[in-house]
């Protein structure tokens, strides 16, 4: 879904223990003899007693990842690749292996034992270079729109302008493209690319920043839309503005807390979402699953976004880290995790070799999950050994 910003966060996780890396400028380095914590046991994989686990969406995830593989952008992606030693066709090779050994492994002790035996990983050197990742989540929202404006639904999503292309660089700005009420799309180069309107303006922008959504419309259909582009602005933290003008203190920023004020304080949408100057294009994706930057679907939990300049797309990774779980009374937790996941998406926000982004789902509970999930742990890529 080429999600467009790394959610804040509440709290941080617990950090595994730092393993030296190489001083290098590669962002992975090989380690070949894994220590226990690092092969984790995925708690999700099986599940625990009297819960189901969730070994056919990975199996459905890896399976995604091999579609993309197969495909010229992957080859693209893979001539250019700075690591030695990860190519194309052992990324290729190392999921088809893994698929056949999560098929026949029985518990968590054989599939670790056989990992151990056939693969190497590869470590991310973090953003400290020690290995340190920084991971935060993001998700697929669902909101109420319409395909015609009227007096409630007001505030448009757009599709890609045909001559995009073309546009003169830099991009306008979003407050060039939509104004500062976000209502003047109509008068610009934007008029007649409306692809649904929302009720909140708010909302909208949110679209923005996760990069798909679906969209409940009046008559009770469900319309799905996906990313289509974006113009060339860097991309800009909307709570960091509010920290810094002291509207929202930096210590404890997150994205319910920012959506908190703006609820209490709507005209200063005005102020603050102008600020954000990249702007998100749009499409009708007919009813498909959030789809992120290897054009295939991403999974819940199986699925992370990293920066496509520096780590494998589509490849097969492990992190190790902690994630957001409900409580009672709409509580969060945080439960340490290692978890076998695909690398299938990208960001704006998400550069560097210390940052990932977990997408964790559709719908309003993986909105709250995600948005408070901000958590230190480390990133690995598994190789079979050649």
């Amino acid at each position: 879904m080429i999600n467009t910003l790394g959610s804040f966060a509440l709290s941080l996780g617990i950090m595994f223990a730092q393993i030296p890396i190489p001083n290098s400028s590669l962002p992975l380095q090989p380690i070949t003899e894994p220590q226990e914590q690092q092969l984790g046991l995925d708690d999700r994989l099986w599940g625990s007693p009297g819960q189901r686990g969730d070994k056919q969406a990975l199996l459905e995830s890896i399976a995604n990842s091999l579609r993309y593989l197969r495909s010229s952008k992957a080859a693209a992606a893979y001539a250019k690749y700075p690591v030695t030693g990860i190519t194309l066709a052992r990324v290729r090779r190392s999921l088809v292996r893994f698929r056949q050994l999560v098929i026949n492994s029985d518990s968590p002790a054989q599939l670790r034992a056989a990992v151990r035996r056939e693969f190497v990983f590869y470590q991310s050197v973090g953003h400290d270079r020690r290995g340190t990742v920084t991971f935060t989540g993001y998700y697929e929202p669902i909101y109420q729109a319409s395909l015609t404006p009227d007096e409630n639904y007001r505030y448009p999503i757009y599709r890609l302008p045909p001559d995009f292309a073309s546009w003169q660089r830099p991009h306008p700005t979003r407050l060039e493209l939509e104004g500062k009420d976000g209502l003047q799309g109509e008068k610009g180069r934007l008029r007649g690319l409306e692809l649904a309107w929302l009720r909140d303006r708010l909302e909208a922008f949110l679209i923005h920043i996760q990069g798909s959504a679906r969209l409940q419309l009046p008559d009770g259909r469900i319309m799905s839309v996906g990313y289509a582009g974006k113009t060339d602005h860097p991309y800009i933290s909307v709570g960091r503005e509010l920290a810094k003008d002291g509207k929202l203190p930096l210590s404890g920023l997150s994205m319910p807390v920012m959506i908190d004020f703006f609820r209490h304080y709507p005209q200063e949408l005005s102020v603050y979402l102008p600020r954000y100057h990249p702007f998100i294009f749009f499409r009708d994706s007919g009813g498909a699953p959030a789809t992120g930057y290897t054009n295939v679907p991403v999974t819940p939990e199986r699925s992370i976004a990293t920066d496509k300049d520096l780590m494998p797309p589509g490849a097969l990774a492990l992190i190790n880290t902690s994630l957001p779980f409900p409580k009672r009374r709409g509580e969060m937790e945080f439960r340490q995790v290692s978890r076998f996941v695909l690398d299938q998406d990208a960001g704006s926000a998400i550069k560097g070799a210390g940052r990932v982004d977990v997408f964790m789902g559709t719908g309003q509970l993986a909105g709250d999950r995600a948005g408070v999930m901000k958590s230190s742990g480390q990133l690995y890529y598994l190789l079979l050994k050649e």
